[in-house]
Order: structure tokens, then C-alpha cells, then sequence
């Protein structure tokens, strides 16, 4: 909504909204003593003549004043203002309306003219026939003109008509906002005085009552405390601040030592107690605890119950190792780590006999030397493509040794043999990828795939890192199309 004020004289203004004085010279000094100088250096003010104007006379003045200025609000010259337009616009509209009848008539007498030339036309002969032709066209000319004025006439009636409603709704909204203005300033005027009438009232209680004075200079000596306790607290608080600032930080790094090392010794005594408990164990794990090596579990004695004839699990240890993750599949006394248990502590139970036993490795399984860079450099482009042999399908041994492709892209991974697909399948939650669990002839280097249900192949790659990158390389692309790539039950 557009605001609309009237043209008020700017002296008038000035002399209408006149604010109530806060900065009133008081007889009696009742304001601090004490003001901010450069520098944030407190001081202290010089004590100037109370030859002023009185306190009641200052209050009579502004009481004048606000009364004035109630009594000048008022919107009788903006509603004057508003009616006058609307006087206008109505105005307007009454000779749009004259103008449109006088065009009705003017149309009648042209079709009359018209009509009288058209019978005369066919009673002359010779030039009078002419100059009855011409005189016709003039006439439609006439009615031409007639209804191009016509025209116009009805868009400035148009234009007068909504100038008219603009007109209306304007003086309503400026009368609304202009009696809410009023009110508001009302509100203030009355708040004011009462403010004032509370000055006066407790300068009169003051007078009549002398005691008040020394209760008014006793005041005035607490302010003063008060200032110089918070001069004081001023000057000094800072470098308290500080101080305390340096002392958490200190703390803080501290306690970080503190909980590093902390970690650190419990990482060293959960160490030692699987190291102890492994040496009593009758089996042990060999192989480095590395992402592409083999991991084999071997008797430690010939007392030791014998491995072919024993049921063997593997499982993945939770990071606080109080809950085990089963790895299907993953039974055989060969394991060799894949990406997802880096991190993790790996352990295998062999049950032989109805007795149960447990060997772990020592440390979590730990990432092969530059197999991030590699994976890195491999995920910059559009498909990565691998060399691999086909060792098994859907279970079963294959026999030939050919050499395939194995390309992973972003949205799909195919196997081919030059131009011959064997298998092409788009990211999806059927599929599976995995390292080789169970029989394999180099476990570090396979690599178990199953494109969609009822279709695997186990896939040898050319070296460990291979392998290994293409899993990482094959889960991040599935990840980007919202797919969890891993193996039988695995939790990603």
C-alpha cells in the first residue's frame, strides 16, 4: 500500500513534532559526574552554574508544548484533499458520459445525412451527381472519424473510471493510516505527559519534604561508588580475561595429550592380551596383517586337533570388538583381506570336537603403501579397465585360461573377451562384489562377482593391487548411483 501525506508546511512540521526534552538541566545535580573520554580513560566532569531554567517552569513549557501538538494532529487536510480528487474524478466522468450521447446523436444524424444523399443520388445526373458522391464520402469519412473518437472516448472513460477507484481506495487506506498514526502519536503524547506529571509530582513531594535531600546526596555518593567500582573492574577485567583464556587453553591441550596417549595405551594392552591369549591358543595366523597378503591358519603343536577334519568361520570385530561380523562364505583355512576389513581385527573360529576355539590377529588389518594414489588417479577417469582370467563360473571350475577384460565404469561393469560380452549389468542391489571367499588358487588376487542372482564368476587379476583398487573403485561408483556394492551379508 502506497503511503500518501499531505503538503505540510516544513516550519509547521518542526513546530507539530516537538520531542520531550530528555537532556533537562536539573537545580540539583541527580545525573554521573563521570564520562568516557579518549582513549577509554574515565573522567570526571567539570561542575558547571545551575543558573538554568527551573524544573517547574521546564515542565510547564513542555505540558504547553504537547498540548499544542495534540491538538494540531489532524487529517481534515488530507481528507479535504482526497474529497476534491473524487469531486474531480466524478467530474470527469459526467463529461465522459455527455461526450458519449452527443457521439450516439452525431452517429444517428450521419446515417441520416447518408440516407438523404443516397436517394438524391439516384435523382441527379451530370456534375450534380458528383458533387452528391462526394459529398457521401465525406460523410463516411465523417462517421470514420466519428468512431475513432468514439474509441477514445471509451478508453478514457476507462482510464477515468479506475483513476477514480485508485482515488477511492487511496483516501480510504491514507484515513486509515493516517487515524492509526494519530493514535499512535496520542498513545506517546499520553505516555509523555504522564512521565512529565510524574517529574512535577516528585519535584513537589522533594520540596515539601526536606528529608529527601540528604537521602538524594547519599544517592548521589553510591552512584559515585558504583562508577568507580566499574572504572576499576574495567581496567582490570581484561587481562583477567585473558589470563583465564590462556590457562583453558593450556588445560585443553593438556587433556588432548593426555587422551591420545590414553588411546594409545589401550590400542598397546588389547595388543598384549590377544598376543597372550594366541600363545596359548593351539593355532596361530600366519601371513602379514596387511591389505594383500593371505592370512593361513596353522596347528602350533601336533596336539593340535587337526584343521581338515574341523568346522572354520571368519568374522570381522566391531571397532570396540563386542560384536562380530560374519564374513559368508569366508570358511576355508586361506583368508585373504579385502578393502572392507581394513581397520578391523579379523578372527577365526574352529570348532573340532564340540570345542571352540578362537585366534585373532594381532592388529587391525592395515592398507597396502600407494593403493590410495592409485585408486585416486583411477577414479578420474570415465572406466577402469583390468586384466583378468576366468577361474570359476556359477561354482564350477573353468578350464580355459584365456585372458578377459574387466571394465568398471560409472554406471555399469562389463566382462568381455575382445568383442565377444560375456556379462554387462548396470549397478543394482542384486549384484555382488567381493574378494574370493572359500577355494581359490591366489585368494590375494581374486575376486568374487555376481552380476545379477543365479550368475557368478571368480575373477584372478593380475596382481594384488588390481584387485584390491577395483573393489574400491567398484563400490564408489556404485555408491554414486545409491547402491551398497559388497559381498554375501555383508554390513556395509
Amino acid at each position: 500500500m502506497t503511503k500518501i501525506s499531505p503538503d505540510i508546511d516544513e516550519t509547521m512540521l518542526k513546530e507539530s513534532i516537538v520531542a520531550v526534552s530528555a537532556d533537562v538541566s536539573f537545580a540539583s545535580d541527580h545525573f554521573p559526574k563521570y564520562k568516557l573520554g579518549p582513549d577509554n580513560q574515565i573522567l570526571e566532569e567539570p561542575r558547571g552554574d545551575s543558573s538554568g531554567p527551573s524544573l517547574k517552569e521546564v515542565v510547564e513549557r513542555e505540558t504547553t508544548q504537547l498540548s499544542k501538538q495534540h491538538k494540531r494532529l489532524s487529517v481534515r487536510d488530507l481528507a479535504s484533499k482526497f474529497d476534491k480528487n473524487l469531486t474531480a474524478a466524478a467530474k470527469f466522468a459526467d463529461e465522459a458520459k455527455l461526450r458519449e450521447v452527443a457521439s450516439l446523436e452525431g452517429h444517428v444524424l450521419l446515417k441520416k445525412l447518408r440516407d438523404a444523399l443516397e436517394s438524391l443520388r439516384g435523382r441527379m445526373a451530370g456534375r450534380n451527381k458528383e458533387d452528391v458522391e462526394k459529398a457521401i464520402s465525406m460523410v463516411e469519412a465523417l462517421a470514420v472519424k466519428l468512431t475513432q473518437k468514439e474509441g477514445e472516448l471509451i478508453q478514457e472513460k476507462f482510464e477515468v473510471k479506475k483513476l477514480a477507484n485508485f482515488l477511492k481506495q487511496a483516501s480510504e487506506d491514507a484515513k486509515k493510516l493516517v487515524n492509526q498514526e494519530k493514535s499512535f502519536a496520542c498513545a506517546e503524547i499520553e505516555s509523555a505527559r504522564a512521565v512529565v506529571q510524574r517529574f512535577g509530582e516528585a519535584l513537589d513531594e522533594q520540596e515539601k519534604n526536606p528529608e529527601n535531600s540528604q537521602k538524594t546526596q547519599e544517592v548521589e555518593e553510591l552512584v559515585e561508588e558504583v562508577q568507580e567500582a566499574r572504572r576499576i573492574k574495567f581496567m582490570h577485567q581484561p587481562s583477567k580475561v585473558m589470563d583465564m583464556e590462556h590457562e583453558l587453553r593450556a588445560l585443553r591441550a593438556q587433556i588432548r595429550e593426555k587422551t591420545i596417549f590414553s588411546v594409545k595405551l589401550q590400542k598397546e594392552l588389547a595388543i598384549n592380551k590377544r598376543a597372550e591369549e594366541n600363545k596359548s591358543c593351539m593355532f596361530v595366523l600366519h601371513g602379514s596383517e596387511t591389505l594383500g597378503s593371505c592370512l593361513q591358519l596353522k596347528p602350533r603343536s601336533d596336539n593340535a586337533p587337526s584343521l581338515s577334519q574341523s568346522s572354520i568361520q571368519w568374522y570381522r570385530l566391531s571397532s570396540d570388538e563386542n560384536r562380530k561380523e560374519v564374513i559368508s562364505g569366508a570358511n576355508k583355512t586361506m583368508y585373504a583381506p579385502e578393502p572392507l576389513d581394513v581397520g578391523r581385527i579379523l578372527l577365526a573360529d574352529i570348532l573340532s570336537n564340540g570345542q571352540k576355539i578362537s585366534v585373532t590377529t594381532a592388529n587391525p588389518i592395515d592398507s597396502a603403501a600407494g593403493l590410495a594414489s592409485y585408486v585416486e588417479t583411477l577414479l578420474r577417469k570415465s572406466s577402469s579397465e583390468f586384466n583378468v582370467v576366468i577361474s570359476r563360473i556359477n561354482g564350477q571350475d573353468h578350464s580355459l585360461r584365456s585372458t578377459h577384460s574387466f571394465n568398471i565404469g560409472k554406471m555399469r561393469i562389463k566382462l568381455c573377451r575382445g568383442w565377444i560380452t560375456k556379462s554387462r549389468e548396470n549397478y543394482s542391489t542384486s549384484m555382488l562384489l567381493c574378494g574370493a571367499r572359500g577355494d581359490a588358487n591366489a585368494p590375494a588376487k581374486s575376486l568374487f562377482w555376481q552380476p545379477r542372482k543365479g550368475h557368478s564368476y571368480v575373477l584372478t587379476f593380475e596382481s594384488e593391487r588390481d584387485r584390491n583398487a577395483a573393489i574400491m573403485v567398484a563400490r564408489k561408483h556404485a555408491l554414486d548411483c545409491s547402491v551398497m556394492l559388497g559381498g554375501p551379508d555383508d554390513e556395509m
